[in-house]
């Protein structure tokens, strides 16, 4: 089998059906870091893994061999430096404020959309999100490390205004929004060294540490990727886990030539692949929706 790959041309028809499905609520987006520089800009915190990795190795010198490597790096500081450390490095580094995208805005302004997945630490969606939303309308939800944990605990959950709610709130939220790695805001918490993974990536293929409200909502929906890539094993794994059992269709607006381990994961997956620029594919859907209306 291999992964469908469209052209600039013949993706702006799919696109436009990707628009409909999210006003409507059928079509799930999830955003990746990139999203954060689409237009050309630069931002104010790292927009990958592997610059995340090198902002670290900056303030924490660690070995040549897992240098780039984000997982690693940040096991090396926590296990050499203290998790403490290792918190305080990633306040630092996640602390500028980022501003929310003009896609970000649109999705929160799609009030008949149920989740919305943002794989990245920083909070732009959660700001827009705010900004265009009543308190009790929306919530998030968040992957917490269970490091220093003595409960059975996988998620929290947090309402508009930051306070940490028990995770049936979400069924009075119009939308809700998961943070699978966790967020710097409103509590600090990250999903981000090999230890911190342990534990989920034993549980995650039973599907344990994915909210029910994930796996309610996914079954008669698909997700459409922009800004993701899958170039590392666990990006890979948490898009594998979280897709699981969901109805398609799968889409993924990637600019950049794919790996072979991503062309590999998108044939498997079912995941039709938009070859065009992401400001591009921002614009039909932001820009697409104004002419439409």
């Amino acid at each position: 089998m291999s992964a469908t790959m469209l052209p600039e041309t013949d993706s702006r028809a799919v696109l436009d059906d990707v628009r409909v499905r999210l006003t409507a609520g059928t079509l799930i987006p999830v955003l990746g870091p990139d999203l954060l520089t689409a237009d050309g800009a630069e931002a104010p915190v790292p927009v990958s893994t592997r610059d995340l990795a090198d902002r670290l190795n900056a303030r924490v010198a660690v070995p040549g061999r897992i240098r780039g490597n984000m997982w690693s790096v940040a096991q090396y500081i926590e296990s050499r430096r203290h998790r403490v450390t290792l918190m305080k490095l990633l306040a630092d580094i996640f602390g500028p404020p980022v501003t929310p995208t003009p896609l970000h805005r649109w999705l929160a302004a799609q009030d008949r959309l149920p989740l919305i997945i943002d794989t990245w630490y920083d909070g732009a969606m959660a700001g827009a999100l705010k900004a265009a939303r009543p308190p009790g309308d929306w919530g998030q939800v968040q992957g917490v490390t269970r490091n220093g944990e003595w409960r059975d605990i996988w998620r929290k959950t947090f309402d508009a205004d930051g306070a940490e709610v028990e995770e049936d709130a979400v069924a009075a939220w119009n939308t809700v929004l998961y943070k699978p790695h966790g967020s710097v805001a409103p509590a600090a918490n990250y999903l981000i060294s090999d230890s911190d993974y342990v534990e989920v990536l034993t549980e995650i293929d039973i599907q344990t540490p994915i909210p029910d409200v994930v796996k309610d909502l996914r079954t008669d929906r698909g997700f459409v990727f922009l800004g993701c890539r899958f170039y590392d094993q666990m990006l890979r794994t948490y898009a594998r886990q979280i897709m699981k059992r969901s109805r398609g269709p799968h889409i993924c607006v990637l600019p950049a030539e794919p790996t072979k381990n991503e062309v590999k994961f998108f044939a498997e997956q079912g995941i039709t692949v938009l070859r065009m620029p992401l400001a591009e594919a921002i614009a039909v859907l932001t820009e697409g929706a104004k002419e439409a209306a």
